[in-house]
């Protein structure tokens, strides 16, 4: 079993290198988009957790006890989400189906739980905020040798990271085993 690694926090240069390494997603292909957003998301998990940190406390501080109460209902959520995906056959069947319905179910609970209580403002700033920044930095960031080749080496099962951890549990793995190996052949051989 691999060890747990934290990622490096990556230089801003490499984090924001300039609008040459940003681009629009192909929607028509919402595979590749896919790989994209879930590479970027294991690249860069330090400097997007640093990121949401920052919100997190900038609404936190404005308004301390909604951001206690959107904290615990979301990880509420998210830990009976995974639950039921591992122990309720039609959950998993659902996720392993539709895992970015799944994710979007799981987002969309926490939202309707936290209009029940009335901090919705705090949930969409404090915690929805930071997680759109993250998707939309993670859509639009092209990727570049270095993100591929650190990808493949946590989807072979050599390191773990905790975004792929969390990655795993929502149902969003990269590529398959074979591609991986044809992704390190074809760089062997250049």
């Amino acid at each position: 079993m691999a060890k747990m690694e934290i990622a490096p926090l990556r230089p801003w240069e490499d984090f924001f290198p300039g609008a040459d390494r940003f681009t629009k997603p192909n929607l028509a292909d919402l595979a590749k988009w896919n790989n994209r957003v879930v590479s970027n998301l294991l690249y860069y998990q330090t400097n997007y957790l640093a990121m949401a940190i920052v919100v997190f406390l900038i609404v936190g501080f404005l308004n301390p006890l909604g951001m206690i109460l959107g904290g615990a209902v979301v990880s509420l959520v998210f830990m009976g989400s995974v639950w039921g995906a591992e122990n309720k056959l039609m959950i998993k069947n659902f996720k392993k189906k539709n895992p970015t319905l799944f994710v979007l179910a799981v987002m969309g609970a926490s939202y309707f739980l936290m209009s029940l209580f009335g901090g919705v403002m705090v949930f969409i700033f404090g915690i929805t905020f930071p997680l759109l920044l993250v998707f939309a930095h993670a859509s639009l960031r092209m990727r570049n040798i270095k993100n591929k080749l650190e990808n493949k080496i946590e989807g072979a099962g050599l390191k773990k990271s905790p975004m792929g951890i969390i990655l795993e549990a929502l149902g969003q793995q990269e590529e398959s085993f074979n591609q991986i190996q044809d992704f390190l052949e074809s760089k062997l051989k250049e």
